[in-house]
């Protein structure tokens, strides 16, 4: 198991849009921090530190500490963020610390691996339905992604959320019939197009008609 993360903060003391502006040109980010029984915080931390976070597999849902000097260390998650449309960049977080014990209502994503034996053998497609899901446990037991392994599927077999594999102390909050991915041969739809043949209508020169019967002869 890899060291927890830990990221360093100090209290935020100015407000309004100046001080937040200012804030962000230095590659700093606001964040509260509350939850778990204790006061909000107003806090700075550096961006490069909660992009990391971020960017890992488990993203939003890794448990990292959290210490703001002067004020402790407490274990968090990101409960919600907000990013700038513009520069696809964190501008402002909210972190939530937890109880001992408390649990948490999460989304986890869904990795299929492996190639299906009716994708080798009989050229099947492998169509995912559900790509995440919601599970509840302890902040520490969030899984980073459920995987499941689909190399024996054959052509026709489905798999459901009740399939789905994860520890005792996590609870998957779907239906259990909920379909996750099924494996089935895509029919090309062969579409006859009726053409009808439209015998062109001929127009003689302007002013000329066309004639009815023999011939027209001056005699």
């Amino acid at each position: 198991m890899a060291d927890k993360i830990v990221v360093k903060a100090v209290k935020r003391e100015g407000r309004g849009k100046n001080d937040t502006r200012r804030l962000r040109a230095e590659g700093k980010v606001p964040v509260v921090v509350y939850g778990g029984g204790g006061e909000s915080i107003a806090a700075v931390a550096e961006l490069k530190d909660l992009a990391a976070i971020l960017r890992t597999d488990s993203g939003p849902n890794t448990l990292f500490s959290f210490e703001i000097e002067g004020a402790g260390t407490d274990d968090v998650i990101f409960q919600d963020r907000q990013i700038d449309p513009l520069r696809g960049r964190l501008v402002h977080a909210d972190l939530r610390r937890f109880s001992k014990g408390e649990k948490i209502e999460v989304t986890v994503s869904i990795h299929l691996v492996g190639e299906p034996i009716g994708v080798k053998e009989d050229g099947a497609m492998l169509e995912q339905q559900l790509r995440e899901v919601k599970v509840l446990c302890e902040p520490a037991n969030i899984p980073d992604f459920i995987e499941i392994d689909v190399s024996e599927m054959v052509t026709g077999d489905s798999v459901h959320v009740s399939d789905l594999k994860v520890a005792s102390n996590v609870e998957i909050l779907e239906a259990p019939e909920t379909l996750v991915a099924a494996l089935h041969i895509v029919k090309e739809v062969e579409l006859e197009a009726e053409v009808e043949a439209v015998e062109p209508e001929v127009i003689g020169e302007e002013g000329e008609t066309p004639a009815e019967g023999g011939d027209e002869s001056g005699e």
